[in-house]
């Protein structure tokens, strides 16, 4: 039953990303295509990864990393900014284009987690929320950066 419930949770999460990715994704000249808007999501996920981060992670080659980050930068969604340590390399940092269309994913997750919120009793919330880092931080090892 756990399994059940969670899944669908995801699932609808899922199916609320999917619909505004394509809501926003729009044949014209400058859009995102779907590959774009996913491959922003990723690095917004990485925090300021370098392409050599972003292509490892997505295990694919470092110039084709680099022809999506290219691409992304010329529409003005990501950045480069040089790192402190090692002025060679550089972070993709996400513009201030990509915060207003990441707003637009993220206002889902808020209206939810308010409605948890007045739903459930205070004790209730708090417990789900150590639930929820416990998962993040203990059970799910794989998916960290």
């Amino acid at each position: 039953m756990l399994e059940k419930n969670f899944t669908e949770v995801y699932e609808k999460f899922e199916l609320q990303f999917f619909r505004r990715v394509f809501e926003n994704v729009r044949e014209r000249d400058g859009s995102l295509s779907a590959m774009e808007a996913f491959s922003l999501e990723v690095i917004y996920l990485l925090r300021e990864p370098t392409v050599g981060q972003f292509a490892d992670f997505l295990n694919i080659s470092q110039s084709n990393a680099t022809y999506k980050v290219n691409s992304l930068i010329k529409k003005g969604y990501i950045e480069r900014q040089n790192s402190q340590t090692d002025r060679r390399e550089y972070h993709l940092v996400l513009s201030e284009k990509f915060l207003n269309y990441i707003g637009l994913f993220n206002s889902y997750e808020h209206t939810v987690m308010q409605r948890i919120e007045e739903r459930f009793p205070e004790e209730d919330v708090r417990k789900f929320d150590e639930m929820l880092r416990v998962i993040s931080r203990e059970l799910m090892p794989e998916s960290d950066q």
